[in-house]
């Protein structure tokens, strides 16, 4: 996987500045306020069945059936569709690592190898590379479509929006003096948090921060064992908790069943391979017990997901790993750029450009079932301090400074893999982009709210089937 394109190391700082400012012409900045749906906007509906297509189809119903709880879920789920909308836009050319689905709860509190606690992006699926202000667009529009969904008037998602793209702005800006090494090492920790949460000056906010890293600090693999795992006499297993969770024992049967149950022991072998030698030598300390198939998140809803229960002193030493499946990213056919011959792999080599702290265990495979059929997975471990946000508990202040503080990560996470320099240049010392994306975001708040009817409606005349769970 190949890094996004970017000026040559020998480009001066004032070539480099010019390049971000005539990219202007290109795209002008208070033109990023516009957004219409032209007539030839394909159907949501269509966008989202083809998304469907090959995945399990007895849970494509959950999918829908977590898409319509409320527009903001809509939202999380439909990354294909704004990406089809982001692609028929005027770019800037500025190109970087893009997260693909910046949404407001694909960032939040992880644990470093090191056992810190930072404030990063969480969420890799559709990573590819493409122009910044794609992830900035979208970012910007789920902090309009959360204040929505908790009855915020205009003015209060305008403020979290502003603030959300302001912070990006000054915190590029702040990396474009930067030594590239510098930039490298910045990561958002949690007293990065703090700092940001009492220049604020807000009491609640700084309670709840705090809370919130208590509440990621606990939730380590430990945790995650006690939950999702009891004893049998067989040893220690993964609980049945179907259809969310359903261990690979009960979904023995049939040619499909049987085929994922010769798969899964050589999935393990084959991504132990892409791990560093001394990683590996720390896998192969643990031994494969247990495999369950987990429904996650809610776009990634039908696609393969398998949680891994290994052991290894004893029955209270375990690993516990997610292998997901990884498709084209929804990203790929709109922005012109390479296509990769594996799936996982593309994800985690987006995931270690745009995180500052990763995970041990990420690695991928490929595998080919007994169908002929190819599929990739990238593997991560499945708890690791993550911490978890409930936006529709936010009061309106709480919503803003969210947009601060990922604002300024995403900032970093591009400046890793683009050119600060030309970006920062580009966006300027004004607010006029930033006046630009609280327009856009409310007009794509808009747009939201009418693809999420006309996938209700597409349930209500049974075009497509939504389950309640």
């Amino acid at each position: 996987m190949s890094a996004p394109r970017a000026v040559t190391v020998t480009s001066s700082l004032a070539d480099r500045a010019a390049h971000g400012r005539n990219a202007r012409r290109r795209a002008p900045r208070s033109g990023h306020g516009e957004f219409a749906a032209g007539p030839d906007r394909p159907d949501v509906v269509d966008v989202l069945e083809r998304q469907s297509a090959g995945r399990l189809p007895e849970l494509v119903p959950i999918r829908y059936g977590r898409m319509l709880g409320s527009p903001f879920r809509f939202y999380r789920g439909a990354a294909a569709v704004m990406a089809t909308d982001l692609g028929a836009l005027p770019e800037t050319g500025l190109r970087v690592q893009l997260c693909g689905d910046a949404h407001l709860l694909n960032f939040g509190l992880l644990g470093s190898p090191e056992r810190h606690l930072v404030f990063d992006i969480n969420d890799f699926d559709e990573t590819f590379p493409g122009p910044f202000e794609w992830d900035v667009k979208r970012l910007a529009a789920s902090f309009a479509v959360a204040g929505r969904a908790n009855g915020f008037t205009e003015k209060e998602q305008n403020d979290a929006v502003r603030t959300c793209v302001r912070a990006y702005r000054e915190r590029m800006r702040q990396f474009a003096g930067m030594r590239t090494l510098d930039i490298w090492y910045a990561r958002e920790g949690a007293d990065r948090m703090r700092e940001l949460l009492a220049s604020a000056t807000n009491r609640e906010a700084g309670r709840r921060t705090a809370k919130a890293a208590t509440r990621a600090r606990a939730r380590t693999h430990m945790r995650a064992f006690a939950e999702l795992t009891r004893l049998t006499p067989e040893g220690r297993r993964i609980a049945a908790d179907p259809p969310l969770i359903t261990p690979l024992r009960d979904l023995r049967g049939g040619p499909a069943r049987e085929e994922e149950d010769k798969e899964l022991p050589t999935l393990l072998e084959a991504y132990a391979r892409t791990l560093s030698a001394d990683r590996r030598h720390l896998l192969r300390r643990f031994r494969l017990v247990d495999v369950a198939r987990k429904v996650v998140g809610i776009g990634s809803v039908g696609t393969r997901c398998w949680i891994l229960l290994l052991l290894g002193r004893d029955d209270d030493d375990p690993l516990l790993l997610q292998a997901k499946e990884a498709r084209e990213s929804v990203l790929a056919p709109h922005t012109g750029g390479e296509r990769y011959d594996n799936q996982g792999r593309r994800v985690v080599a987006g995931q270690r450009l745009m995180q500052a702290a990763g995970d041990i265990f990420l690695g991928w495979t490929h595998l080919v079932g007994l169908d002929g059929r190819g599929r990739d997975f990238y593997v991560r471990q499945l708890w690791d301090w993550k911490g978890t946000v409930r936006p529709e508990t936010w009061d309106p202040d709480l919503l803003r400074l969210s947009g601060q503080v990922c604002g300024t990560s995403l900032a970093r996470a591009h400046a890793r893999s683009g050119d600060p320099v030309a970006i920062s240049a580009y966006l300027g010392g004004g607010d006029r982009f930033d006046r630009a994306l609280t327009r856009f975001a409310q007009a794509y708040a808009d747009r939201n709210e009418r693809d999420f009817e006309a996938l209700g409606e597409a349930a209500r005349s049974g075009r497509i089937v939504a389950a309640g769970l």
